[in-house]
């Protein structure tokens, strides 16, 4: 290990780039073994699968848990600047030296069993969460559910947010085949939260049922209302607000609690919820609006939307825009590039299209501009030139435009980290 080596960089040098993805438990379980980490930690832990909204839900449980006085672990992927943003106590990151102390403590066994990047950075994440000792873990399942990492860890609670079509070649071609992939964090008779709220997977169902695992349907079972109020088991109890009052982040927001209900018995102090936040859930590019440039100059709308359940969602927050609209897109090539635009297309006045050379899965300028017939595209440029182009746009652009940046991490990632401290 280096001096200037930090943790990531030491992470890749034992076992690859984050791009190398091998789905399976067998590896992961077995380094568990070797560590002593059990399959069932000693600390309660929730599970969070899902096309979409595992980020949001997250943040809500890390919120509602650290207000009621409990020391939580919140551990997520992927990182958008820094990697020690994966793993959180308390609502902040461990330095980069624990990271790296952890990662050469492993570096003997990552090469007697040949670890992924996501697998070696999840163990490492079990490992520092076994010596923080917390009254909680989150867990965000990296890709699917049945297979991940993630899921070598027994879960008390299990959350499926929704399921939608994205990385088929790897979960499969339609929503069932994905549904049954994310009900593989399901537990016998553990609970299951589940988010789609119109369209139930059977799988996800079947699943439940077969494991005698209670399911609490959104809708069904528990709600949250439009004046702000949990329903569910007889009761309506007052919530603090959600991220924004869409119907999408309501619908999160009652997952969470639904999960915060279910954990009453062991984590009483969380229950019934307080009316306001304490600390203000955190969720960076999610539909985030800010104000780079100040009230004179167009808003930026951020967000990591990256298939087409996301992208719609995204659509519904520029709803009611009277000003110009001007995006910014870049998504990865195995996406449903076409489905993804779709609900976008009429809204957005012109358009730069965003080249990332440096990422073999990246769509080019090409692919993405032939998803846009008859469209304005302004320019192709690369990643790395985008504030610049924001910059050049917002000096011509008045308080009633709209900046919009979406599509991937990657894309989020080329912004600087100090225009999200005017977040609003």
């Amino acid at each position: 290990m280096t001096d200037a080596e930090d943790a990531e960089s030491l992470l890749v040098r034992l076992v690859g780039p984050a791009q190398r993805i091998e789905l399976g438990l067998d590896r992961m379980r077995a380094a568990m073994e070797h560590l002593g980490i059990p399959e069932n930690l000693p600390f309660p832990v929730i599970t969070i699968a899902g096309t979409n909204g595992k980020g949001s839900v997250l943040a809500y449980l890390e919120a509602l848990y650290r207000q009621s006085g409990y020391r939580c672990v919140a551990y997520s992927s992927p990182h958008i600047w820094r990697f020690v943003e994966r793993l959180r106590v308390s609502g902040a990151p461990l330095p980069d030296q624990r990271w790296q102390e952890k990662f050469a403590a492993l570096a003997s066994l990552a090469e007697e069993i040949p670890l992924t990047y996501f697998e070696l950075s999840t163990l490492a994440a079990l490992s520092l969460c076994m010596e923080e000792a917390p009254d909680l873990a989150i867990l965000e399942v990296g890709l699917g559910g049945r297979l991940d990492a993630v899921n070598a860890i027994d879960a008390d609670i299990a959350i499926i947010t929704s399921i939608d079509l994205d990385h088929q070649a790897l979960l499969g071609p339609d929503r069932e085949s994905i549904g049954r992939e994310k009900a593989g964090i399901l537990r016998r008779e553990r609970p299951v939260i589940y988010g789609d709220r119109e369209s139930p997977c059977t799988s996800v169902l079947t699943a439940a049922d077969q494991l005698g695992a209670p399911l609490y349907l959104l809708g069904r079972d528990f709600d949250l209302d439009s004046e702000g109020h949990w329903r569910g088991n007889g009761l309506r109890i007052a919530a603090p607000p959600p991220i924004s009052d869409s119907v999408v982040q309501r619908n999160n927001l009652a997952l969470a609690l639904a999960a915060v209900y279910q954990l009453r018995a062991r984590l009483p102090q969380a229950w019934p919820p307080a009316e306001r936040w304490r600390f203000a859930p955190k969720l960076v590019g999610r539909s985030q609006w800010l104000r780079p440039w100040g009230e004179s100059r167009p808003r930026l709308l951020v967000d990591v939307a990256h298939n087409p359940q996301a992208v719609r969602a995204l659509a519904e927050t520029l709803a009611g825009q009277s000003g110009r609209i001007m995006a910014c897109w870049g998504m990865m090539a195995d996406k449903d590039l076409s489905a993804s635009v779709a609900s976008l297309r009429a809204k957005v006045d012109a358009w730069a299209l965003l080249a990332m050379p440096d990422l073999p899965r990246a769509a080019s300028p090409a692919q993405l501009r032939a998803q846009l017939p008859g469209a304005d595209v302004r320019c192709e440029i690369s990643l790395i030139d985008l504030p610049e182009l924001l910059q050049r746009w917002a000096e011509e652009l008045s308080g009633a435009d709209v900046l919009l940046c979406f599509g991937s991490f990657h894309v989020l990632a080329a912004l600087p980290s100090e225009w999200f401290d005017n977040a609003s």
